[in-house]
C-alpha cells in the first residue's frame, strides 16, 4: 500500500523562496505487509477499489501475482 498525502507542508511552498524546504516528509507512507481481501488478488492494473475506512485505491502497474501494489487516490475524510 502506498498512502499519499500532501506534497508540501505549507499552502504556498514558494513563499519562503525555496520550495524544496517545504516538502512534506510524510507525503508517502508505504505499508509493506498490508493484508487485503483474497478476492482482490490478481486484479488488473488500474482497477479501482474502495477499502473501508481507508479510502479509494488503484492497482499499480508495479503489481505482480506475488505482490500486489495499491496506491491511495483519495481518502474518505479530510484529516486536516
Amino acid at each position: 500500500m502506498r498512502l499519499y498525502d500532501r506534497l508540501f507542508s505549507v499552502e504556498d511552498p514558494e513563499e519562503s523562496g525555496d520550495f524544496l524546504a517545504n516538502l512534506n516528509p510524510q507525503s508517502l507512507e508505504v505499508i509493506a505487509n498490508a493484508k487485503i481481501e483474497p478476492s482482490v488478488a490478481g486484479a488488473a492494473p488500474l482497477t479501482r477499489y474502495q477499502f473501508e475506512r481507508l479510502g479509494y485505491f488503484c492497482v499499480d502497474r508495479d503489481s505482480t501475482d506475488e505482490r500486489m501494489v495499491f496506491n491511495r487516490t483519495a481518502t474518505l475524510k479530510e484529516s486536516k
